[in-house]
């Protein structure tokens, strides 16, 4: 013990004992506790705990870290929501390869149509416009395109998927053609002329994507309803916040002669 009137905390080892009473780790005596208590007439010296712990000393706090992580987590989640909702693009370049399309139906809700521009990957630009569905049901689709391979020369790659039974399912569904032609159209509660960034029915312009470039005081056209029969376009590309696929087949041919119909 060091002996006078200021309290200096005093370590003792953790085999110490005290009247035959352990004192165990993180346990100090002050030179005051050190006599009997005087309400008890209790000879064991008082103690107190060193303000630390072996839970704490060295780790990690838990809570703190918890309150950094939780709002990181958050963000990141609602990010992938929104994309998944369709409010932001996935931004990507065009291959500079066109693709063909061809469906026995699609019938599409909450339609909206615009002119915008589609930048390929070398930096050139293509016109396009932009078909955007809320939610579409596709029959039979077909998707195809033929690209060519060192060595082996022109291969084709086609899908398919969706029969009568169960079609295709999309939503916030964005198709960048340049050409289209179908069988028969049929639009419910359609404006044509609508400035597109003031539609009310459709999606909403393709947001967030660097690569397409639209003027939202540019024409535009959308529907309550749309019902296309025998459809057959070319497209750059297509994106949705969800895609469903029933029965898919995906089949690659050598050769430039196994694609879908393009009328």
């Amino acid at each position: 013990m060091i002996a006078g009137a200021t309290d200096w905390a005093v370590r003792l080892p953790t085999t110490a004992a005290v009247d035959g009473a352990p004192l165990p780790e993180d346990v100090a005596l002050l030179p005051s506790q050190a006599g009997p208590d005087v309400r008890t007439r209790d000879v064991r010296p008082r103690r107190r705990k060193v303000m630390e712990s072996k839970a704490t000393r060295g780790g990690t706090r838990w809570k703190r870290f918890a309150v950094v992580m939780v709002p990181s987590v958050a963000a990141t989640a609602a990010i992938g929501v929104a994309m998944a909702q369709g409010a932001l693009a996935a931004s990507f370049s065009v291959s500079g390869q066109q693709f063909r399309v061809s469906a026995d139906e699609l019938h599409g809700y909450g339609f909206l149509q615009y002119g915008a521009v589609d930048t390929q990957h070398g930096g050139d630009e293509k016109a396009v416009a932009i078909s955007a569905f809320n939610h579409a049901t596709i029959t039979n689709l077909c998707q195809s395109v033929s690209f060519d391979v060192p060595v082996v020369g022109p291969v084709t790659m086609k899908l398919t998927a969706g029969d009568a039974g169960k079609a295709v399912q999309a939503k916030n569904l964005y198709i960048d053609l340049d050409d289209l032609k179908t069988k028969s159209a049929t639009f419910s509660n359609i404006n044509i002329g609508v400035a597109a960034g003031d539609q009310t029915k459709g999606p909403g312009m393709n947001k967030g994507s660097k690569y397409e470039m639209a003027d939202k005081g540019g024409f535009a056209q959308e529907a309550d309803e749309a019902v296309l029969t025998g459809v057959h376009q070319t497209a750059w590309a297509t994106n949705a916040g969800t895609f469903e696929l029933s029965h898919l087949g995906m089949h690659v041919s050598k050769g430039a002669d196994g694609q879908c119909p393009a009328s």
